[in-house]
């Protein structure tokens, strides 16, 4: 079985990268220049050569000549003139020690021609350039050139070309590997501290590098996802203490129902009841804690388009009464979410406003120009503004009056908000300021999608009730 092999670390794909990305570009561009390079020293040579042998006919032609030819200084130092037979007729102190510079002669209708005379061992090459004084096939001809520079003359030019191109390639593959190694050390910061963060140690954060790049922003994500996670496992923790507290509580309570029961059996029958109670209680709790489970898990499809207004009214009208409950609807408000789930928070926060109040429960449904909003009222004490957000809490209680003798798991509300968070709203608290003193909660639910405002709707969403 083949094991898989290890893939390189980002460190060592980037420094490759740019080695090979460099070796790309420098060796054509090394070819390149090389060949420029012998194209403008030959061409110069070639303007130098031709500029010489002009200047020496026109020596000729005005019969100045001397022999040996004086050089310009122009690095064009052999310089010949020859008859038409062929022999020398005069020639410069360096072409004294060559044989001839070039057995060319060309043809009677050209009057300039360049040429290369090499070894038979293609070394020691001549750049010559060949000027016919006059026209005709009687005329002089002027060879003017020198020797082949090193640059042209040497086979090694392109190899040592190519092999500093090959270095400069490492060089910047060393370069950005050593650069890259720098800009990653955050990253390996932040790796290591996130190594050392596990479910005993959840407060650990990872280290936040000074500036604004893309690697101070990375850790301040994961600084603000570890802190939410931090928070997530303490209300967990916290959350599984209050449920084993509150299931403690009945659990205690039937075993004390039947022992009582079987210490004083003329007291079974008050036993059993009492028991029944608190198995109530505890069957209530356990139920809503898989509702908050079961929750966050209902998939789209099981949602349908419900009239929250025709809701609302059922909810109402199937209640006891217990306390005068008076209820402004706007019919035709539609949302799209699960009945039973939106049916319970509607029950809840009835179940809440008839504990709490005092004489009355005000119940509205209205509608803005893209939302439905529940409003749930009773005139009962007002809640702290420190409280406003804790009581949508699991198993929160504020005091003595939201206690368990009350009635209620403690969960109702905590139910509430998941269900409306669920279905993309949201659910506060606030005071009631339009003259008697009371506590409402607000609902803010999406409208389905094909449910347009009505022409006369209120499209201001009340909060008077």
């Amino acid at each position: 079985m083949l094991l898989p092999r290890r893939s390189p670390s980002l460190r060592a794909r980037l420094a490759l990268l740019a080695t090979g990305t460099a070796a790309i570009l420098l060796i054509p561009l090394a070819i390149v220049v090389h060949v420029l390079v012998r194209d403008m020293v030959a061409d110069r040579i070639w303007d130098r050569s031709l500029d010489t042998a002009t200047h020496v006919a026109a020596q000729i032609r005005d019969g100045r000549l001397r022999n040996p030819i004086p050089t310009g200084g122009n690095d064009i130092d052999l310089i010949e003139v020859s008859g038409p037979d062929g022999r020398v007729v005069a020639e410069s102190a360096a072409a004294r020690d060559v044989p001839r510079l070039s057995p060319l002669r060309p043809a009677p209708d050209r009057e300039v021609t360049q040429t290369t005379a090499c070894s038979p061992a293609g070394r020691d090459c001549l750049y010559i350039t060949v000027l016919r004084v006059s026209p005709g096939s009687g005329s002089d001809l002027v060879y003017a050139g020198r020797a082949a520079p090193a640059i042209l003359d040497t086979s090694f030019t392109l190899p040592a070309l190519l092999l500093a191109a090959l270095l400069l390639a490492a060089l910047a593959g060393w370069t950005a590997y050593k650069v890259t190694g720098r800009a990653l050390r955050p990253v390996e910061a932040i790796r290591s501290e996130l190594a050392e963060i596990t479910e005993r140690n959840p407060g650990g954060r990872v280290p936040e590098p000074p500036g604004d790049d893309e690697f101070s922003r990375l850790a301040q994500a994961a600084n603000d996802a570890l802190s939410r996670l931090d928070t997530s496992i303490q209300r967990q923790r916290q959350f599984a203490a209050d449920a084993s507290h509150e299931l403690l509580t009945p659990i205690a309570g039937i075993r004390a129902q039947l022992e009582s029961a079987r210490l004083h059996p003329e007291d079974t029958i008050e036993a059993v009841c009492a028991a029944l109670r608190d198995t109530e209680r505890l069957e209530a709790i356990v139920a809503d804690l898989l509702l908050l489970a079961r929750i966050p898990t209902v998939p789209e499809t099981a949602r349908e388009d419900v009239d929250l207004s025709h809701l609302v009214v059922a909810e109402v009208e199937r209640r006891p009464e217990r306390l005068p409950t008076h209820l402004h609807n706007t019919p035709g408000v539609t949302v799209r979410g699960m009945r039973r789930h939106l049916a319970r928070v509607v029950a809840n926060l009835l179940d809440n406003a008839e504990r709490h109040a005092l004489t009355v429960v005000c119940v509205r449904v209205t509608r803005t120009e893209d939302a439905a909003v529940l409003y749930v009222r009773n005139d009962g004490r007002p809640i702290s503004e420190a409280d406003r957000e804790r009581i949508f809490e699991r198993f929160y209680r504020t005091d003595a009056a939201r206690s368990r003798d009350r009635g209620g798991t403690g969960l109702g509300l905590a139910i509430a908000r998941e269900v409306v968070e669920a279905h993309g709203g949201s659910i506060r608290v606030e005071d009631v300021t339009d003259g008697e003193p009371g506590v409402r909660f607000v609902i803010t639910l999406p409208l389905a999608p094909d449910d347009p405002a009505p022409d006369g709707a209120d499209p201001s969403g009340d909060t008077q009730s």
